[in-house]
């Protein structure tokens, strides 16, 4: 295999599994290519490799930075934008993790808040009510879960996480 059909394969692979992070192919193949890059790209190298229009490519590129994914890099006498991804990886997993939680985590722990005041006796309320409670303390867990994994030191969590599959 050469370079560039393994840089390819990358870029494809990582649009791919981005879609499961909740981005779009798009902003997950710039951020493949970004990644691999040794040095930072302005718009154009990005629409160029990509084959994308400068639309696409602004706006995901403005998508990545929201998420704490990629970052502007200033060339001295360079008018154009550059950019450059977080490559490490810890940060990449703890960024994803933390905007998806902003994303689906907090609204949905919000909308459960607001469900918990449902009032009433009947069975229909009742099981409702159940229910509701179940979600809520399931995803209050989870959102704990989230935060001390955010929180945790990379390594401790290595080491754990070797232990755990031994």
């Amino acid at each position: 295999m050469t370079i560039q059909e393994g840089r390819d394969k990358f870029i494809q692979s990582w649009g791919a599994l981005g879609t499961s992070w909740g981005i779009n192919r798009t902003m997950a193949q710039i951020h493949a290519l970004l990644l691999i890059s040794p040095q930072s790209l302005c718009a154009e190298e990005v629409m160029e490799a990509l084959k994308i229009s400068r639309g696409n490519a602004n706006m995901n590129l403005r998508a990545l930075m929201d998420w704490g994914l990629a970052f502007k890099e200033f060339k001295p006498g360079e008018r154009r934008e550059f950019f450059v991804a977080e490559k490490d990886m810890w940060q990449v997993v703890r960024n994803i993790i933390l905007n998806r939680k902003k994303r689906e985590l907090e609204p949905t722990l919000k909308v459960l808040d607001e469900l918990s005041s449902v009032e009433g006796e009947d069975l229909e309320t009742q099981e409702f009510i159940r229910v509701i409670k179940d979600i809520k303390l399931f995803s209050n867990k989870a959102d704990s879960l989230l935060d001390s994994l955010t929180k945790a030191d990379p390594n401790w969590l290595m080491s754990s996480f070797i232990k755990m599959i031994k």
